[in-house]
């Protein structure tokens, strides 16, 4: 038996809610922040705000929250005693190299198609799960 139990959740609205969401606004939200953020990205003033943009695009497509992991451990007593971990980032310089020589122009083709296959009812899955991936193909984010 191992020390601590690892645990990931997500709160938020219900899976009802978020089809309603992206149906009626995500769907062209997505479309308009997913330019803002592009157009921020390019530009070296705009670059934390681009980056934080694509960090929230799957929030703002489907309203999905943050995956949270949290650690349950036990005390001395042997009572649960939970807290929440962070997920772990590669280092900054390898995102920033990433960010710099790969994730500006793979993340706009990425966005393009993803939106494209939203747009579609068929491949609706795939564009979510493109979206989903942008922060990671952006700046190797982990989300």
């Amino acid at each position: 038996m191992t020390p601590y139990q690892q645990i990931q959740t997500r709160q938020g609205p219900g899976l009802l809610v978020r089809a309603l969401w992206l149906l009626s606004i995500g769907w062209w939200l997505t479309g308009i922040v997913s330019a803002l953020a592009w157009l921020a990205m390019i530009t070296i003033i705009g670059l934390p705000v681009g980056i934080h943009l694509v960090n929230h695009i799957p929030t703002v497509l489907t309203l999905r929250p943050r995956t949270r992991e949290t650690r349950l451990a036990w005390d001395a007593y042997g009572r649960p005693v939970g807290f929440e971990t962070k997920i772990p980032q590669p280092h900054w310089i390898v995102r920033f190299i990433w960010f710099v020589f790969v994730g500006w122009w793979l993340s706009a083709a990425v966005m393009s198609l993803g939106l494209l296959l939203v747009c579609l009812i068929v491949t609706l899955p795939l564009g979510l799960m493109l979206y989903n991936r942008v922060p990671f193909v952006a700046s190797l984010y982990r989300y």
